[in-house]
């Protein structure tokens, strides 16, 4: 079996392609399959793509992206799977979606794992962003021979556009193994309360600020924020640490407790609950709100907290910050809810599901 994978951006550096799918590559050699790994934008657009400005070379990136994809075409009648997340171009319509299935009738597999029909932007990228055609992802899904979604929510939209797809809910996992294979040690100083995102995603850290600020009042502790830019909290126990891969667990592990606000909205209930799995994956109990798979990963007070109301999160964070105990406690149990249900060794058999 030969498998093209069509991805937006270049391997290792996205964390959705990360944890969607390239975490499982080694599983598709070990069945003997090859594939082949295709990204839209090269790594030199990628480095330049969150920036502001620099037009032209992003302009030039991304013409240099669609011709490679035309070229591609001529390679399709090698393969027997073509797997695509989220988009096989960044920008437009659905048009080399529609020639693969349509035209080269091949057996297109979609992956997605956020409500991405959706308009969501870097700020950066905001005069563009009508370029993106979110609304593609429709008649993507409409063509696709089977479709891969990262919940119960994203399935049902997805099967809304194509009733007839083998629809199979593969949720975003962790590679407990060679990854995220240490346990925090929860009697470190000084105490933190981490978070871990990108900045378009900040937004949500709003409604949890109050209980911070009360909890500053009576504890000694850290608020780390995690992310590809500052958000610039005026917290006292605010730190922000630069997002990098090479540091990402080590950064991640001098976090005591994680959080994951969230408003309900549609776009949120697309989310498939990522923060906490890493976080629950280290050993460190997560509190999040009830939205989306949130509830399905976090058993309230078993391994971590559900937040319904503001005085949720005070009494939350007052809790694990007063008991290391508790901590330890709750982190053992969030560890092995990720083992059993939401690691790459317990989902592989799912995933490579997807072709057949």
């Amino acid at each position: 079996m030969k498998i093209l994978i069509l991805a937006p951006y270049p391997k290792t550096v996205a964390p959705s392609q990360r944890f969607r799918f390239e975490q499982y590559l080694e599983a598709v050699r070990e069945k003997g399959w090859k594939y082949d790994y295709v990204p839209f934008i090269d790594e030199t657009t990628w480095a330049i793509l969150h920036q502001p400005g620099q037009f032209v070379k992003k302009a030039l990136g991304i013409l240099r992206a669609f011709l490679k994809r035309f070229f591609l075409l001529s390679k399709l009648s090698s393969y027997d799977y073509v797997f695509i997340h989220r988009e096989a171009s960044h920008i437009g319509p659905p048009l080399f979606e529609w020639l693969i299935a349509k035209v080269f009738r091949k057996k297109m597999i979609y992956d997605f794992d956020d409500a991405i029909w959706l308009p969501n932007f870097s700020k950066h990228n905001e005069s563009f962003h009508w370029l993106k055609m979110y609304g593609k992802v429709k008649s993507i899904m409409k063509w696709s021979y089977k479709i891969s979604a990262g919940n119960r929510y994203l399935a049902d939209f997805a099967r809304k556009y194509n009733p007839e797809a083998a629809i199979v809910i593969n949720p975003t996992t962790i590679d407990t193994e060679h990854y995220h294979n240490q346990v925090k040690d929860q009697s470190s100083n000084p105490l933190v309360i981490g978070w871990t995102g990108t900045l378009t995603t900040t937004k949500y850290l709003k409604d949890i600020v109050p209980a911070l600020k009360d909890l500053e009042q009576k504890y000694n502790f850290e608020f780390h924020v995690i992310a590809n830019e500052d958000p610039e909290y005026e917290l006292k126990s605010y730190r922000f640490v630069k997002w990098k891969k090479e540091t990402e667990i080590e950064d991640l592990l001098q976090f005591n407790v994680g959080v994951m606000p969230l408003v309900d909205d549609a776009w949120a209930k697309g989310k498939c609950g990522f923060k906490a799995l890493q976080y629950m994956a280290l050993g460190i109990p997560a509190l999040v709100s009830p939205v989306g798979v949130n509830e399905d990963i976090v058993d309230h007070q078993r391994n971590g907290f559900v937040c319904r109301k503001q005085q949720d999160w005070y009494e939350g964070l007052e809790q694990l910050l007063k008991d290391a105990e508790a901590r330890t406690n709750m982190g053992e149990e969030a560890r092995k809810k990720i083992e059993d249900y939401y690691s790459v060794k317990a989902n592989t058999k799912n995933f490579l599901s997807l072709f057949s």
